[in-house]
């Protein structure tokens, strides 16, 4: 079973960056896909990026493209989120997950989730 760990989270103002890191332990994470999601408070859980298990594909949600930059480090089982100009709809909890399928961007596809960061950027 994957375990993962959220952080970087924070703090910014509008215009700011950020870096979320995700570490997984447990076997195999480097074979799977990886996304990342947010939720915000009385919203659903929604997608934001995610990348294949070899880091050669990648695929955004149209509200973060060309502003965040999905990463990843399989000798360190990590994976990166890399935030700049931020905004205030951008205030969320931010969770990262394996995915055992390439494409998908419903959280159903996704699993298990960390504890997630917050994210809170300021106007």
């Amino acid at each position: 079973q994957v375990q993962l760990v959220e952080s970087g989270g924070g703090l910014v103002q509008a215009g700011g960056s950020l870096r979320l890191s995700c570490a997984a332990s447990g076997s195999r994470f480097s074979s799977y896909a990886m996304g990342w999601f947010r939720q915000a408070p009385g919203k659903e859980r929604e997608f934001v990026a995610a990348i294949s298990w070899s880091a050669g594909g990648t695929y955004y949600a149209d509200s973060v493209k060309g502003r965040f930059t999905i990463s990843r480090d399989g000798a360190k089982n990590t994976g990166y989120l890399q935030m700049n100009s931020l905004k205030p709809e951008d205030t969320a909890v931010y969770y990262c997950s394996p995915s055992n399928s390439w494409g998908p961007r419903s959280p159903e596809a996704f699993g298990p989730w960390g504890q997630g960061t917050q994210v809170t950027v300021s106007s």
